[in-house]
């Protein structure tokens, strides 16, 4: 079964950098896109950035774009979001998730608060 497991969340000064990992299991992670979503409680989930199966393709939210990194490494099973230059409005619950092989399944997320 799918397992998507976030971590990297965290406390951050405005301006700050952090690094989210997700680990996945249960499918040939190697064959499909990942993407990360963050959500606000109370509001809608939204896109963040996705990277292809293969590493050599990414697209970036607008909000985001020129300031967080995603990329994969296929050999650990695992996805990373390189988050720079971070804003308040940046502070959500950070997810990953699979958008062809498990479109609706959602771990638990990991926090990202920027404050200062």
């Amino acid at each position: 079964q799918v397992q998507l497991v976030e971590s990297g969340g965290g406390l951050v000064q405005p301006g700050g950098s952090l690094r989210l990992s997700c680990a996945a299991r249960g499918f040939t992670f190697s064959g499909f896109a990942m993407r990360w979503y963050r959500q606000v409680q109370g509001k809608e989930r939204e896109f963040v950035a996705q990277v292809s199966s293969g590493g050599f393709s990414t697209n970036y939210a607008d909000s985001v774009k020129g300031r967080f990194t995603i990329s994969r490494d296929n050999a650990k099973n695992t996805v990373f979001l390189q988050m720079n230059s971070l804003k308040p409005d940046d502070t959500a619950v950070y997810y990953c998730n699979a958008p062809v092989y498990a479109p609706g399944y959602w771990g638990k997320g990991t926090l990202v608060t920027v404050s200062s």
